[in-house]
């Protein structure tokens, strides 16, 4: 069965190029799988990166993009399927409904707040799917410090660090994607 990946990712022309290499080769490896992406519609970045790696092997693309937002010089133009919404609020909705599997790259507020967001959905059991930090270079190594504080302070349980899984390679996202397991974690309200 055909799954969609939602990349969570940088939309910055200026971050490292390592970090555009990975986003890349993720988009290859998608395709590679007969999976499609689904992403926030950007043309530069790792954004434009994952979705140039999907075409690079004729694989599809959904572009998810708020109108107030949406132009050629922003907009991955080249998407499959380009959906324009009201809302970033809308377009979060139209990335989840489309998803069967999630994983954040590296990426600054805009990837940090969609990401714990699709989580905090998983710990209250709006969702069961998989759950991805790309950790690139060792990009979210002080994201997860700051989760063990949380667990220390007794604000965070330390079971649900098994919501999500940590990778740092291609192959581990792939694998963690097609290998996925429902956890046995308590509700938030255990």
């Amino acid at each position: 069965m055909s799954k969609t990946i939602c990349i969570y990712s940088s939309s910055s022309k200026t971050i490292d190029d390592k970090y555009k290499a990975i986003a890349r080769e993720l988009g290859r490896a998608i395709a590679d799988q007969g999976w499609q992406l689904v992403f926030g519609g950007g043309l530069q970045g790792l954004m434009g990166e994952s979705a140039r790696g999907v075409h690079d092997k004729k694989g599809h693309v959904i572009g998810v993009v708020p109108e107030k937002i949406h132009g050629p010089e922003i907009t991955y133009m080249d998407a499959d399927e380009l959906v324009i919404t009201n809302s970033m609020d809308e377009r979060k909705r139209v990335m989840d409904e489309r998803a069967d599997a999630f994983v954040a790259l590296p990426g600054g507020i805009g990837t940090l707040e969609e990401i714990i967001e699709t989580l905090t959905l998983k710990q209250l059991g709006y969702h069961d799917r998989p759950v991805l930090f790309f950790n690139a270079y060792g990009f979210y190594d002080k994201l997860f410090a700051f989760f063990d504080h949380l667990i220390e302070e007794q604000c965070y349980k330390h079971e649900h660090q098994r919501l999500y899984t940590v990778v740092e390679t291609v192959e581990d996202a792939i694998m963690a994607i097609t290998d996925y397991n429902t956890p046995n974690v308590p509700s938030k309200f255990d």
